[in-house]
């Protein structure tokens, strides 16, 4: 028993670090793809940054010690050029000092006074550097991070995985912080919706909804209906679903006006010809690609269901995404 055991760990420990280098090097590329966007989002120039040093570039993992110095560098090459890196072997050595009877080993991190001094023993007579960049190997993949040597200002802190999760998941995080102050100034984002349910049966409505939520994933608000009732007013919600490409599924309870009033004059609460006095309409809107248009599916209480189109936060040409 101990002897199966033993050998399923021996066949399981290569492919384990075959996966872990293989999260790696996709981690690698997805920082490739996003960190130029990255710096422009904070307002630099990659050329603003250059000369830059690479003060680390620790794996993670005992089987990736001899492999991911060199992957991240090439990264590292592939976005700024090589001309414009400088690998500082001294940042990356153990720092040890010699005293009378005492060895001292100082393994915290740099600081950026000792980060400019290493540069400027090793430069030569090449500019000063301006940036210092740590990339190091992590479980999920790697970490990043940048900072201005002459004020010591972080340029990027970030984590990159293969699906870039960390990435979503801050900026999850940064649209519930903004949605928050949002409603605390009173401010609201309003969305305008045509829902036009056209075969087999129909159903044609106008909605003013408010996206609102710790996410931003409801929509609630006054709906007018054309058909189906005719002439109604009510109120509909819906829910978005981030993970079905942005789904919406909810619903609507709206008053026919028309069968209202004729009840009101006539006593009689359910006139024969009329639409109901209260109908609900349950509807799913599928947005199509990052155009203004959804497909629209509804089905109502008054049995009329049916499939058409939805526009969505209406301009004069909406076809314009």
């Amino acid at each position: 028993m101990l002897l199966a055991r033993a050998l399923w760990l021996a066949a399981l420990l290569p492919a384990v670090a075959l996966a872990q280098r293989e999260t790696t090097r996709e981690s690698l590329a997805r920082l490739e793809e996003t960190l130029q966007m990255r710096l422009a989002d904070g307002g630099f120039e990659t050329k603003d940054l250059l000369p830059a040093i690479v003060v680390s570039l620790t794996p993670a993992f005992e089987e990736t010690r001899a492999w991911y110095p060199t992957a991240a560098l090439a990264a590292l090459v592939h976005v700024f050029g090589g001309a414009g890196l400088r690998s500082c072997e001294a940042c990356m050595a153990p720092r040890v000092w010699m005293d009378e009877g005492r060895i001292e080993e100082d393994t915290s991190g740099l600081s950026t006074a000792e980060i400019v001094r290493f540069d400027e023993s090793a430069r030569g007579s090449g500019p000063p550097a301006r940036a210092a960049i740590w990339l190091d190997e992590n479980p999920g993949g790697v970490s990043l991070q940048m900072i201005d040597l002459q004020n010591g200002r972080v340029v990027l802190a970030e984590n990159f995985d293969p699906k870039l999760r960390e990435a979503i998941r801050t900026r999850k995080a940064f649209t519930e912080a903004r949605a928050l102050e949002r409603r605390a100034r009173g401010d609201s984002i309003v969305h305008t919706f045509i829902d036009l349910t056209l075969f087999p049966m129909q159903h044609v409505s106008l909605d003013w909804a408010e996206q609102w939520g710790d996410s931003n994933e409801n929509l609630s608000g006054l709906t007018i209906s054309g058909y189906d009732p005719v002439l109604g007013v009510g109120a509909a919600y819906f829910r978005i679903i981030p993970s079905a490409a942005n789904m919406a599924i909810g619903a609507k309870v709206i008053l026919s006006v028309p069968t209202a009033i004729i009840s009101a004059v006539s006593g009689q609460w359910f006139p024969a010809n009329f639409d109901p006095l209260v109908t609900g309409v349950l509807m799913v809107r599928a947005p199509v690609f990052n155009s203004n248009y959804a497909i629209v599916a509804s089905v109502s209480t008054a049995g009329r269901f049916g499939i058409g189109i939805s526009l969505m936060n209406l301009t004069l040409l909406p076809v314009v995404p």
